[in-house]
């Protein structure tokens, strides 16, 4: 006799260890009271209970699911693709691409340079907050920042977490070889930013253009290791381990659904369809189901619609306001984005945009979508089209610095194509990355680009 599926249900809990199911059921409170739910008699009653078993834990996630919505909040957010659609402030128009072949190439090996850039340029400061990489910078007598990340020589001078941060860049340089702060890059070190844009180039050439957000999964599940996945990714890939299958792998325990994870997954889409940012995000949007809901799903659309069409025009507001298009205009990332493109027009100076995203988004956890998209249109908009100001702004402002970095890299690599980037940046790659997607360790970087590129071509002549 089979197993209803409330016993199921019992057991995924059981599976798991009740230090992780605790904070499952307390990010899941954050999580719901950022989606506008009204959870503040379950939030009293959970803080008050003296004993949390796994069952009553459970009791409690599922009275968090059944709390309504605040009749005061604001936001329109669905997470359905039709109903996205419909709360667009406009239709996606199809934008005429002038380039030859040549020059196409030359944009998407841009696009990936620029994303391994900027990951690699931010990868030595994640999770470090602005005032901490000030610090850093200063100490090396290097801000603002202009190149990869100095090892500081004489570190007595600085604080205990800047003494941890560089003893542990030390020890893995030491260990592997391969550094990502100056002086030490040979490569584009292993980093789950780049293993995204690979794994979805693999499934456009197994499943095409049609795949399916199941396909997505199932990609993960062979090529990927569980451990080097995280938050979102994880959630969902332990639900399809245990059997469940989308929109539920993007629900059901996993309180990080509108967390960063989707919208560094988006580059891919926008790479292969060059002018046609209607087709970004659909592809978008059925990649970011398997793991997110609302503004992780809007996230993933902004930034692959916003590569699409920076094939066709160097102007960055335009850029942004098409990628502001294809997202619900009453969405809180919706308002983020109209907000710090206010900011830049009454602010010269960059921190003090910065200081406005920090003081109105900063509440949200440090790799929540809304908040670093903040930052990568910030870095966008004070960059002024220059591929170094706009990466080092963008890092210079902290929280996820390196998923950042390698987004506003990407889009200004497309823009401007691989021949302008400065080569003090693309130079100590090597041509080469490092991945943990099995059967791509060790890529070249061109030969990734020529593979995009041949699916972008394709792409456009089979038409919508």
């Amino acid at each position: 006799m089979g197993k209803g599926l409330i016993e199921i249900e019992v057991e995924r809990v059981i599976c798991m260890r009740i230090e992780d199911l605790k904070r499952i059921v307390f990010d899941e409170i954050r999580q719901r009271e950022e989606e506008g739910y009204d959870v503040m008699e379950v939030k009293r009653e959970l803080l008050e209970a003296e004993t949390k078993t796994e069952a009553e834990l459970k009791v409690f996630l599922e009275r968090l699911g059944q709390c309504p919505i605040k009749s005061d909040f604001p936001y329109i957010e669905p997470s359905s693709f039709p109903e996205i659609v419909a709360e667009r402030p406009g239709k996606l128009e199809e934008v005429e691409v002038k380039v030859s072949d040549e020059d196409m190439f030359d944009k998407i090996y841009g696009g990936w340079l620029g994303r391994c850039v900027g990951c690699l340029l931010g990868k030595p400061v994640e999770g470090l907050t602005k005032e901490q990489i000030e610090t850093w910078l200063n100490i090396a007598g290097e801000y603002p920042l202009r190149d990869y990340f100095p090892p500081i020589t004489d570190p007595q001078s600085a604080p205990k977490w800047l003494k941890d941060r560089l003893s542990h860049l030390e020890d893995a340089f030491k260990k592997t070889g391969m550094g990502i702060l100056r002086g030490q890059i040979s490569c584009m070190a292993r980093d789950d930013d780049i293993d995204y844009t690979i794994i979805n180039l693999h499934i456009l050439e197994n499943y095409g253009p049609a795949f399916t957000t199941m396909d997505v999964g199932e990609t993960w599940l062979r090529l990927l290791p569980y451990l080097q996945v995280y938050t979102a990714e994880r959630a969902a890939y332990r639900n399809l381990v245990n059997g469940l299958q989308p929109p539920e792998t993007a629900t059901y325990m996993n309180p990080y659904r509108e967390w960063i994870g989707a919208q560094i997954r988006a580059d891919m889409w926008g790479y292969v369809t060059p002018g046609r940012p209607y087709i970004a995000a659909e592809l978008a949007y059925k990649d970011a189901s398997l793991s997110h809901v609302k503004n992780g799903i809007y996230g993933e659309i902004f930034i692959s619609t916003m590569i699409s069409v920076a094939f066709t025009t160097d102007n960055v507001e335009e850029i942004i306001n098409v990628g502001l298009s294809a997202i619900p205009r009453k969405s809180r990332l919706a308002e983020a984005i109209r907000d710090v493109i206010v900011w830049r027009k009454q602010f010269s100076d960059w921190r003090e945009t910065w200081s406005r995203i920090n003081e109105k988004y900063g509440r949200y956890h440090p790799v929540h979508t809304i908040n670093n998209a903040a930052l990568v249109v910030m870095g966008l908009l004070y960059g002024e089209g220059d591929f170094e100001k706009s990466i080092t702004i963008s890092v210079m402002g902290g929280w996820d610095t390196d998923c950042n970095g390698a987004t506003v890299g990407s889009i200004m690599g497309i823009m401007l194509g691989a021949k302008k980037i400065p080569k003090k940046w693309i130079n100590p790659l090597n041509d080469r990355l490092k991945s943990f997607v099995i059967g791509y360790d060790n890529s070249r970087i061109s030969d990734l680009a020529k593979r995009t590129f041949h699916i972008a071509k394709n792409m456009k002549r089979a038409g919508p």
